[in-house]
């Protein structure tokens, strides 16, 4: 059984990381954390092992959250406007969270890793919301899920850089309509 002062220190631990990570980034040290939090590193390290252990267990209830909404989405009756809003809500969620930002493009936390680790496959409902959107012929053909997920890192870079509070809707606009075939009014 836990004592009832370690459950306080971890649940402290992740409270503060997880607005340490939102706010700074992956780049914040487990030591700072800790300072944060008011506990000693050896703390940190006994809960969660490895700094990578620490943003797993605040990204696995991030990723959830995601693939929620991208399961309902998929259940939709527009292919299109699911991939689309689910581009948007990646977009708003990388935003609000550097941490998750960073880890959806790639920088210094496997994400793809987090997710399968968790048994969601959040990669897998963004590139079914695409392929789906492209058999309704509303998403170019000749599009690949790498290209989306490079579009997504540049509307997360812009979001970081902007003192535009609406580059990000610009952005995704510009997206959707460069995504949209040719022939599309």
């Amino acid at each position: 059984m836990v004592r009832a002062d370690a459950q306080r220190n971890r649940a402290k631990v992740l409270r503060v990381a997880i607005e340490a990570f939102a706010a700074d980034g992956l780049a914040v040290p487990v030591h700072e954390i800790a300072r944060r939090a008011g506990v000693g590193t050896g703390t940190v390290s006994r809960h969660f092992p490895t700094k990578e252990s620490l943003f797993q267990a605040i990204v696995s209830a991030r990723v959830e959250h995601l693939v929620e909404r991208a399961r309902a989405l998929e259940a939709g009756e527009d292919p299109a406007e699911a991939f689309f809003a689910f581009f948007a809500a990646m977009a708003a969620e990388g935003a609000l969270d550097r941490g998750l930002a960073d880890a959806l493009t790639g920088a210094g936390f496997d994400i793809d890793a987090a997710a399968e680790a968790t048994g969601l496959d959040l990669n897998g409902h963004f590139d079914r919301l695409l392929t789906a959107a492209q058999a309704a012929g509303e998403v170019r053909a000749d599009v690949d899920f790498a290209d989306v997920k490079a579009l997504l890192a540049g509307c997360l870079a812009r979001e970081r850089t902007a003192a535009d509070p609406a580059a990000r809707d610009r952005l995704i606009a510009v997206v959707r309509t460069g995504l949209r075939p040719e022939s599309h009014p």
